[in-house]
């Protein structure tokens, strides 16, 4: 059981990370290594999607558990899971599991329902997917599965809210745990689990298990949090197991293609690749699947060229190119 306790203001600086370098400073160590969101390639067939990202030259997708794609409540599951593995495999692509479906648990309610639901019988139906989505990872060789917390729902206080929440994952990450998978948990502007300082609320609640794990919206950073966009990744860097990236503008929760935002990506991308992260970085444009071909070979494009200005800093007092449009 999880004590309740208040949301602490400010992200606390990693007890275990160096000191983070001056903006502009640090330098590519690590190659990066790109994917895409099926949530954007919902028109297409999952073979098709994944043909097209291995065309393309990604290293990998970021696979959301859908009726269209990969439906975790199909009674085959197992043996569909297999043959996307084997899929994944012939075509040179590394994965790991989203489980941001809108309608997969319920037709009616979006995300619903999540684990902060006040029907405990609700709550568990969404523990039951994570579990399965974390069996999935394991069958799949995938570096990790995302999740969120939830919208706190009406009538419910905060220290209820985090109760809920911390009770609803202890099954999820005791599985992680047995499966070797980590669980990355992402914060969601209008969430309970909205900021950095929320992810860190959480992990202390729960007693920093190893499992946990974060997922890290470059999108979301320029949203809302207090940080730059590169100082966040920065910041949490001892705890990354997932990354997804989109341009957005500040105070607007809208998923834009690159170059229809603010976010400066070359020191994003530099500062991703400094900490040594290796999962994925994966483009999230779920609202863009009428155009999902089109953005996947535009938006691959535009990483590679911030991903090379990246790699170039700019001389000491001049302003760092912006990513720009391919």
């Amino acid at each position: 059981m999880v004590a309740p306790a208040p949301a602490p203001a400010a992200v606390p600086a990693p007890a275990a990370a160096a000191a983070p370098a001056p903006a502009g400073t640090d330098t590519p160590a690590t190659p990066l290594r790109f994917g895409y969101g099926t949530n954007g390639l919902t028109d297409l067939r999952l073979d098709d999607a994944l043909a097209l990202l291995a065309d393309l030259d990604y290293s990998g997708v970021g696979l959301t558990l859908d009726h269209m794609h990969l439906d975790p409540l199909a009674p085959d599951l197992a043996t569909r899971t297999r043959q996307v593995a084997q899929r994944l495999d012939r075509l040179g692509l590394t994965a790991t599991v989203e489980t941001g479906a809108r309608y997969v648990l319920d037709p009616r309610h979006k995300h619903g329902p999540s684990l902060l639901d006040p029907d405990p019988e609700r709550r568990a139906a969404r523990v039951r997917l994570l579990v399965r989505a974390v069996q999935v990872a394991a069958d799949l060789g995938a570096h990790a599965v995302h999740c969120f917390s939830g919208i706190t729902p009406d009538g419910t206080t905060d220290a209820t809210a985090w109760q809920r929440l911390g009770d609803a994952l202890t099954p999820v990450l005791e599985a992680a745990s047995r499966a070797h998978v980590p669980l990355a948990i992402e914060p969601e502007p209008g969430h309970l689990l909205a900021t950095l300082a929320d992810f860190h609320h959480l992990r202390e609640l729960l007693g920093s298990p190893e499992p946990l794990g974060l997922t890290l919206d470059i999108g979301h950073c320029q949203c809302l949090e207090p940080q730059s966009p590169a100082d966040c990744v920065r910041a949490a860097a001892p705890w990354l197991r997932h990354v997804q990236i989109e341009d957005m503008r500040r105070g607007v929760h809208e998923h834009l293609p690159f170059g229809d935002g603010e976010i400066d990506f070359p020191p994003v991308l530099r500062a991703l690749s400094a900490t040594g992260y290796q999962g994925l970085t994966v483009v999230e444009l779920p609202r863009h699947s009428h155009a999902g071909p089109q953005l996947a070979s535009r938006s691959v494009e535009f990483l590679r060229r911030a991903e090379r200005l990246a790699g170039s800093p700019p001389p000491a007092g001049e302003a760092p190119p912006r990513g720009g449009t391919p």
